[in-house]
């Protein structure tokens, strides 16, 4: 499942399993690959909900899934997929063969994600794994009750938790492997993955797959 996982630029990522290919949040994309399945969005900000990006992955048949607050603004993007679909936090959903939860995103000592926006992350249950994509996000305690083999969580700061914050995230939910997102473009050094890595304890394997720094 790692290889099938991949990490562009910020939180752009692409997930290819046997439920079909899955990005969330595509931005900067570098190709224009219209190989989307599922578009999941987890919130409304730009570096995260970008429609040009979004018009480089999906092709007639995709599936796009928004927070129930995006509903407007995705409706753009109706006539060239297949559905658009809303979700609140904290819910499980099916959507022809794919399997996910979302999961309350948002700060709790910043101002940028707050709880009354219903952002989300999304726990994909694909080939046999858990794999929880975190979006922004502080340290919650909806988010210390996540169970997951894979964990890719935002380790940046400014907007969401900091290494720190995000390896005590990962040592209190103890998947098999963690990988670091949100660091080393917008916001965040690029060495932030490997602080974040340091302060993971054993045996949670961190793996870095940030593909492009800016």
């Amino acid at each position: 499942m790692l290889d099938n996982i991949e990490v562009f630029t910020q939180s752009s990522i692409r997930v290819k399993c046997s439920s079909g290919t899955i990005y969330v949040d595509p931005f900067r994309m570098k190709e224009e690959p219209h190989d989307a399945d599922y578009v999941l969005i987890t919130h409304g900000h730009s570096d995260h909900f970008s429609i040009k990006d979004i018009r480089k992955v999906i092709k007639a048949t995709t599936t796009i899934v928004v927070p129930v607050r995006l509903e407007d603004d995705a409706k753009e993007l109706a006539p060239e997929v297949k559905d658009i679909i809303t979700l609140k936090p904290g819910i499980y959903k099916e959507i022809s063969g794919l399997e996910l939860e979302t999961v309350p995103a948002y700060n709790t000592v910043k101002p940028f994600h707050p709880k009354r926006a219903e952002w989300v992350g999304y726990i994909l249950r694909v080939d046999g794994k858990r794999v929880y994509i975190a979006g922004d996000t502080g340290l919650t305690k909806e988010s210390k009750l996540v169970k997951c083999d894979i964990a890719l969580v935002p380790v940046g700061g400014t907007y969401t938790m900091d290494a720190k914050k995000a390896a005590d995230l990962i040592n209190t939910i103890r998947p098999e492997y963690a990988i670091p997102t949100h660091y080393g473009s917008i916001v965040g050094k690029k060495t932030d993955g490997q602080t974040f890595a340091g302060y993971v304890k054993s045996p949670v394997m961190v793996i870095e797959k940030i593909q492009y720094f800016e």
